[in-house]
């Protein structure tokens, strides 16, 4: 528990019904998270479950906008496991969530990457509360890697 006796992260995501994934490897030449004194930045995760990417294709031609926000909560749970995965195991050692990067693989004309990115948000804020309240991009794009839908990447604070 923490000073406020709020559960901790890590009691918060077994009560939402969560479970952080095993860390994704890198699908191309890059680490998974650099660490910068307290800071880490997670590489940009893509929204794989069970080892393949949950949706495909431009947002919302192909995929919905709600299928869209459930790859960003994906992405999540992803870029926290590669936390855990870099600082000894506990998500409790995460502090603050910072900052995210949110591009969305999206159809000329689309502006909604905002509603498709409240997805990761929203969970981050569920999960830690204020300190999962971050600065954010929300960004339209033409492709992504592997065709995904979205693509997110995660500035990190550590206790």
């Amino acid at each position: 528990m923490n000073n406020q006796n709020l559960p901790s992260a890590t009691e918060t995501l077994a009560q939402l019904g969560l479970a952080l994934p095993i860390a994704p490897k890198p699908v191309a030449s890059y680490v998974p998270a650099v660490r910068t004194g307290n800071l880490l930045i997670v590489s940009g995760q893509l929204p794989f479950r069970d080892g393949k990417l949950i949706a495909t294709g431009k947002v919302p031609s192909v995929v919905s906008i709600e299928a869209a926000q459930e790859c960003a909560r994906q992405c999540v749970l992803n870029g926290l496991a590669v936390a855990v995965a870099q600082c000894g195991g506990s998500l409790d050692a995460v502090s603050r969530i910072v900052r995210l990067g949110v591009f969305v693989a999206c159809d000329d004309g689309f502006s909604d990457q905002p509603k498709v990115a409240n997805g990761a948000s929203d969970l981050l804020q569920q999960i830690f509360g204020e300190s999962g309240r971050h600065a954010r991009a929300a960004v339209g794009t033409n492709a992504l890697p592997l065709n995904s839908c979205i693509e997110i990447e995660m500035m990190i604070e550590l206790r």
